[in-house]
């Protein structure tokens, strides 16, 4: 009876979160988000890459959508890093390398930057910066082939547009720090 209760108490375990990292369908409206932005082309790599679901897409307050494919490698809940993002900053001067070092490689018409030994890919192109984000090198540098703007005329593989000058988007104030407009008195 005792090995009952034990088989019992460990198929619930098991159920309760055994799968916890599984895919998970995305709501078709986080998708919709990507495709209203008219300001500024949004890249991603379509609904599945590489075998890998869309499993989230996330609008930072600087306007910055990150599209994550596949389950999380690590975290959960809130904290899940995925095993591939694709985040396009409408801000073409902001460079998340930063002071990590990075080695310069032409893909697709553009010098795009490569760090965390190839993990991470950012590359300027037209008004926007597209950084990659993969836990393994080659996957970064097969979506940085094959990514495409879902609000735009584009195709995977296709010349990328030249980086344009710095846009100034860095120095407008996010859609949060604008007030309301206030209503005129009558008169």
């Amino acid at each position: 009876m005792t090995g009952v209760v034990a088989s019992l108490g460990c198929a619930i375990t098991l159920a309760a979160c055994g799968d916890t990292l599984q895919d998970q369908p995305i709501a078709s409206s986080l998708l919709e988000q990507l495709v209203v932005v008219h300001q500024y082309p949004v890249y991603w790599l379509g609904g599945s890459f590489q075998g890998m679901a869309v499993t989230n897409v996330v609008r930072d307050p600087s306007g910055a959508f990150t599209v994550q494919y596949g389950d999380c490698i690590e975290g959960g809940q809130s904290t899940c890093v995925p095993p591939l993002a694709v985040v396009t900053s409408p801000d073409n001067s902001f460079r998340p390398t930063g002071e990590a070092p990075t080695n310069p490689l032409h893909i697709r018409g553009v010098t795009a930057l490569l760090s965390q030994q190839g993990r991470a890919i950012e590359m300027s192109t037209g008004a926007v910066v597209v950084d990659i984000y993969a836990g393994r090198a080659s996957v970064a540098l097969a979506a940085a082939q094959a990514i495409a703007p879902i609000n735009r005329v584009g195709l995977p593989g296709q010349q990328l547009p030249a980086p344009q000058p710095d846009s100034g988007f860095a120095g407008l104030p996010l859609a949060s720090q604008v007030p309301p407009p206030t209503a005129r008195a009558g008169g």
